[in-house]
């Protein structure tokens, strides 16, 4: 296997997170991710897509030996679409599965039955993830700018989290994070995307517990659009502890949608 470039972060022996480039407008560039796992079998999964220059093409290649060693690509967010196609066309061996919006608005690539949201999937993928789906919420909103619900997924060997729009980490200035200052938030749509009725904040707000669950022990975080946090450089809370405050931070926007909608 060929050197990592400078922007293929080895979160493990067996975890990769490749930072890519997403521009608004083509102007302003918030970022984007995938992340590589090595699977108990010996076999790789990808996890998303983004796009990749020269060098982040060789070495990925040489990790899976020309794609030989991918057994599937799994896309997470039904509104990260951007990259699908090319990434098929670099591994058209490994089997691909997304959302079932992804299959819907890309019906003519081989998609796999399951989508990603789906139990089967996640019951088929245990040894190796662990997936968690937001609820009482829109998985996909009606309002393509509404990124907030995507699938996230534990890798449990390298305990760490892939995550998209639903989480974000934001690194504040490097002065800051010298004492172990930056934050992560829940993705800013969530007021918009709660579902109109009484139960809705209830159900989120057990999908929160079983996420705090989930991360219990998680030591690493890779958030598209933003950064990674990795257990051998974090010098603020551990992963579960911002996991925590992030939903914390939240509360004022369930309770007053809760009042709003009130049975």
């Amino acid at each position: 296997m060929s050197e990592a470039p400078r922007h293929v972060i080895e979160v493990s022996k067996d975890f990769w997170n490749i930072r890519g480039s997403y521009k608004i407008g083509g102007v302003v560039d918030i970022g984007t991710h995938a992340s590589v796992l090595r699977r108990a079998n010996g076999k790789l999964v990808m996890l998303d897509a983004c796009g990749l220059d020269d060098a982040a093409r060789a070495w990925l290649m040489s990790l899976t030996r020309d794609g030989e060693d991918l057994e599937a690509v799994l896309h997470l967010h039904p509104f990260h679409t951007v990259h699908v196609r090319a990434a098929h066309e670099l591994f058209p061996s490994a089997k691909l599965y997304g959302t079932a919006r992804h299959a819907d608005k890309l019906g003519d690539l081989p998609w796999e039955p399951l989508h990603t949201e789906d139990a089967e999937l996640h019951s088929a993928f245990a040894e190796d993830l662990a997936f968690s789906v937001p609820r009482g919420v829109d998985f996909v909103s009606s309002d393509p700018n509404l990124h907030f619900s995507s699938v996230l997924a534990l890798h449990r060997a390298s305990k760490t989290l892939h995550v998209d729009d639903t989480l974000i980490y934001m690194r504040v200035p490097l002065l800051f994070r010298l004492f172990g200052l930056d934050v992560t938030r829940l993705h800013p749509t969530l007021a918009k995307v709660l579902e109109p009725r009484p139960n809705a904040v209830s159900e989120f707000r057990a999908w929160t517990r079983e996420l705090q669950d989930l991360v219990a022990d998680a030591d690493n975080l890779c958030a598209a659009h933003s950064a990674v946090v990795l257990a051998r450089n974090n010098k603020g809370p551990t992963v579960p502890a911002r996991v925590a405050a992030a939903l914390g931070r939240a509360e004022g926007i369930l309770a007053a949608h809760e009042r709003k909608h009130r049975g």
